[in-house]
């Protein structure tokens, strides 16, 4: 089939997206596209990647004035089957749809719910602009040929709204990944943390939780919040260090000489039920993980002993579970090497994209009208 992937907000190098999504369907045969903001006029791993031309900057622009914009830019692909991968592109979708095109919502996140954390929207508009978007969402939804969620969370949720779903999870990709990273010796111990740094991502517990270990703690990634930078930056305590954006050499380095991985994100609801890259990047690289203790992540955890679940308010807690991976180099490194054996057989993207290929086998042979795609024990089925 001829398949168009479409985003407005993610970059061309979104690694769900593109490294992920387009490159499995390219290789598995399909003539894929991808519209993106900045995109070059070229083909990459199979990927036919075309720049998203888009007039407005600022987000409501993005949803309301640019629809047909957009909508004129997609249907030049003539494609098959569209799958976007932004709420704001619903409009799009639908008016796709209309012209008997099969169109693929991907939820990345559980919006209504995010909602709430988003700084930039007035307190006062969250709640009705969280019921708006869930409406919306709802309405247009019924009528999408399937809804690809990021998480299992996510997709019972759409349950009431449209049966033809999936869950494909954004677990790591096997390869050299997995094969280069070794555990080097090393005088300094310490700890990483690789993603974006933000107060309710645990950055200020993990600083206060370091400063009472004997290890160093080493961030890299993106500052939500320039303030939050500043304040790093200015640290004179030597304990804590930034490094920055790193590339996938850098992360390779860093992660292969950690003692262990941190996720310590706060609790609320999103976090919950999310499933973070990073600590399945922590369990490829075959270092232990230190992540909140929610039910869902200590499942994980305590199944394949790989890491230690701990209060993400506590950074008492935090601390001591540092040095006890520290004190205890034999035990740590085994479940490391647990949480390594578990990524290479159950939490990794080859397993993922075969969901996704099925579904889109469904829609390529005609019959997935009569599909039901239903998340069951971490697979996806028809009845």
């Amino acid at each position: 089939m001829k398949i168009c992937h479409l985003t407005s907000v993610h970059p061309y190098t979104d690694i769900r997206i593109n490294l992920k999504q387009c490159v499995s369907l390219a290789r598995a045969g399909h003539e894929v596209y991808l519209l993106a903001p900045n995109a070059p006029d070229k083909t990459i791993n199979g990927v036919h990647l075309q720049p998203l031309r888009v007039h407005n900057k600022n987000r409501f622009q993005r949803i309301f004035k640019n629809k047909r914009f957009i909508l004129g830019q997609a249907i030049a692909i003539d494609a098959d089957v569209y799958h976007f991968h932004d709420p704001e592109l619903i409009f799009v979708g639908r008016e796709l749809k209309k012209l008997g095109k099969k169109v693929v919502y991907d939820v990345h996140e559980d919006l209504p719910m995010q909602i709430f954390r988003k700084p930039y929207i007035p307190k006062f508009l969250k709640k009705p602009l969280s019921i708006a978007i869930q409406i919306v969402e709802k309405n247009a939804s019924r009528n999408f040929d399937l809804i690809c969620a990021a998480t299992p969370h996510i997709s019972e949720k759409f349950e009431k709204y449209n049966p033809r779903r999936i869950d494909v999870k954004n677990y790591p990709k096997l390869g050299k990944q997995v094969s280069v990273l070794k555990i080097q010796p090393q005088e300094e111990k310490y700890v990483c943390y690789i993603g974006g740094l933000a107060g309710d991502r645990g950055l200020y517990v993990m600083e206060e939780a370091i400063r009472m270990s004997n290890c160093s703690l080493y961030l890299a990634g993106n500052f939500h919040n320039p303030a939050d930078k500043a304040r790093i930056e200015k640290m004179k305590n030597d304990k804590v260090n930034y490094l920055g954006f790193l590339d996938k050499e850098g992360v390779a380095s860093l992660l292969g000489n950690s003692l262990a991985g941190l996720v310590v994100l706060e609790e609320n609801e999103p976090f919950k039920y999310s499933l973070p890259v990073k600590m399945f990047e922590y369990m490829s690289a075959g270092i232990p993980v230190i992540c909140s203790d929610f039910p869902l992540w200590r499942e994980i955890v305590e199944k394949h002993n790989c890491g230690i679940c701990v209060n993400p308010a506590d950074p008492n807690e935090i601390s001591a579970a540092i040095d006890f991976l520290q004190e205890n180099p034999d035990l740590a490194k085994k479940m490391g090497e647990s949480g390594r054996r578990a990524v290479e057989t159950e939490y990794n993207w080859e397993t993922e994209s075969n969901k996704l290929i099925e579904a889109y086998e469904q829609l390529a042979n005609q019959n997935y009208s009569k599909e039901v795609y239903v998340h069951e024990n971490s697979n996806a089925r028809s009845i």
